[in-house]
């Protein structure tokens, strides 16, 4: 689908942009996300059929996978911190979404599920991999993930899927926007020097990190 190209676009953009420090992620329907798009998904497979050679159906496949894993990173390769303000359902790829993300905030009626297991798929764009990380508890990751069970707003925090919870949309969005001020009144050396050490943190060994944050901080004090 268009939005997946269109998601790494932006925040490949925003990457960019020095006017930009701080970016909130929100929705403006009535959920956050829908999920897959199948009508989009009957179109693959149309154009996947059509391939009679196997090798061939699979580098499409492939190709368009590891798109839509690019343009999900693209939220974690941006320097600048990413804020998350979750309101209604978040299901499915929104679910990768917002776990690529630095912070995520929800309404008090938010509701996140991996829905990817009752249409007969895997989830491929990031939810697997970020979630364990982010609750830290594999038991229950893999309790949502085979059974694609709802989580309701007080379990996310619960677990530590959000941080902060709202009574609704105009309150998340006005406490999204208080936090992304504060960020952006910091240094946007410092704060972008910090977010790249914590994510390449998270994948490495602590002595692995230490040596990369060295670079991070003599950056920051010729920079600043």
């Amino acid at each position: 689908p268009t939005i997946y190209r269109e998601i790494g676009e932006c925040f490949d953009s925003l990457s960019e942009n020095e006017e930009c420090r701080v970016i909130i992620l929100s929705a403006a329907g009535k959920i956050f996300t829908a999920g897959l798009d199948l009508s989009g998904m009957l179109s693959l497979g149309q154009e996947i059929a059509e391939q009679e050679d196997v090798a061939r159906k699979s580098k499409i496949l492939r190709k368009l996978i590891t798109t839509y894993q690019k343009s999900i990173s693209s939220l974690e390769r941006c320097p600048k911190p990413v804020i998350s303000a979750v309101h209604g359902a978040c299901i499915g790829g929104g679910m990768s979404l917002i776990t690529a993300a630095d912070i995520r905030y929800a309404t008090k009626d938010a509701w996140f599920t991996l829905k990817e297991v009752d249409i007969g798929l895997t989830a491929d764009v990031g939810a697997l991999q970020r979630l364990p990380r982010i609750i830290g508890n594999q038991s229950l990751v893999n309790e949502i993930a085979f059974t694609a069970r709802k989580i309701e707003a007080a379990e996310a925090r619960e677990c530590g899927l959000v941080s902060k919870l709202y009574d609704d949309k105009e309150s998340l969005l006005a406490g999204a926007i208080e936090l992304g001020e504060l960020i952006a009144s910091k240094s946007p050396v410092a704060v972008q020097g910090t977010k790249k050490t914590l994510v390449f943190s998270r994948d490495h060994a602590v002595e692995e990190g230490l040596n990369q944050v060295v670079s991070i901080s003599l950056l920051t004090v010729f920079l600043t």
